[in-house]
C-alpha cells in the first residue's frame, strides 16, 4: 500500500517589494548627495511636468523623444524625508502581502503601471501649470487598492493614542482603506497643500489597483480551477 503525501513546497521568494524599496531609497540617497542646483536639475530631467499634453500631437512627441519615461522615473524621486518614509512604510505594509498572491512580476507591473497612470492623472488635474510631479504615492495607492481587492476580509492593526497610553486595535481593512480613500477625495477639493499635493493621483492609482486586483484574482481563480479539473 502506498500513501500519497503532498510535498510541502517552499513559499516563493518575494523580491519585487524589497527591490522597489531599495531602488526608491537609493535614489533618494543619491539625490541628497548632489548639490542643490543638481537636485533641481534632476527633478526637471526626470520628474513628470504638469503641462504639455493638451494636443494629440503632444503625445506623439512624448513617445518620440522618450519623455514618456518621466511618468515612471518620477516614481523614484521624493521631495524630503517625510515624503520618502511615508511611501516606504506603506510600500512594505501593502506590497509584501500583495506580492504573495500576485507574484513579483505582477507586483512590479502594478507598481509601475499604476504609478504612471497616477502621474498622468496628476498632469491633467494639477491646479498650477509647470509643476514637477514626483513621488511614489500614486504607485503605493495602487498597492493599497490591490490589497483591498485581494484581501477584502483582512483586518489591519491600528495604534490609537489615548492620552498617555497607546491602544492597539484591529479593524476591517475595507473600513480603514475606505476612510483613507474618502479622505483623498475630500482633500482633492479642500485638502492641505492644495495645488501642491496630487490628490487625484492617489485616487487614480487606488482605482487602478482595485481593478487590477479584481482582474488578477479572477485570473488566478480560473487557473486554479483549470489545474484541479473543475
Amino acid at each position: 500500500m502506498f500513501v500519497s503525501l503532498p510535498s510541502r513546497g517552499k513559499p516563493a521568494l518575494r523580491w519585487a517589494t524589497p527591490l522597489l524599496f531599495a531602488a526608491v531609497w537609493l535614489a533618494f540617497l543619491w539625490w541628497t548627495s548632489r548639490p542643490l542646483t543638481a537636485r533641481n536639475a534632476l527633478w526637471l530631467d526626470w520628474g513628470a511636468l504638469s503641462t504639455g499634453l493638451t494636443h494629440p500631437l503632444d503625445w506623439w512627441a512624448m513617445f518620440r523623444d522618450g519623455s514618456v519615461s518621466r511618468l515612471f522615473t518620477a516614481l523614484f524621486l521624493h521631495a524630503d524625508w517625510s515624503h520618502l518614509l511615508g511611501n516606504l512604510v506603506f510600500l512594505l505594509i501593502f506590497g509584501l502581502p500583495a506580492e504573495r498572491v500576485l507574484g513579483p512580476w505582477r507586483l512590479l507591473l502594478l507598481f509601475l503601471l499604476g504609478g504612471a497612470i497616477a502621474n498622468l492623472t496628476a498632469i491633467y488635474t494639477m491646479g498650477s501649470p509647470d509643476q514637477i510631479i514626483i513621488g511614489a504615492s500614486g504607485a503605493v495607492s495602487a498597492l493599497i487598492g490591490a490589497y483591498l481587492a485581494l484581501f477584502p476580509g483582512a483586518r489591519l492593526g491600528v495604534v490609537i493614542p489615548l492620552g498617555l497610553f497607546l491602544e492597539f486595535v484591529r479593524a476591517p481593512a475595507y473600513l480603514l482603506i475606505g476612510v483613507w480613500a474618502a479622505l483623498q477625495v475630500v482633500f482633492a477639493y479642500t485638502g492641505p497643500a492644495f495645488g501642491m499635493v496630487a490628490w487625484w493621483a492617489h485616487i487614480a492609482g487606488f482605482v487602478f489597483g482595485v481593478l487590477y486586483g479584481v482582474y488578477v484574482r479572477a485570473a488566478i481563480a480560473r487557473r486554479l480551477r483549470k489545474r484541479h479539473g473543475f
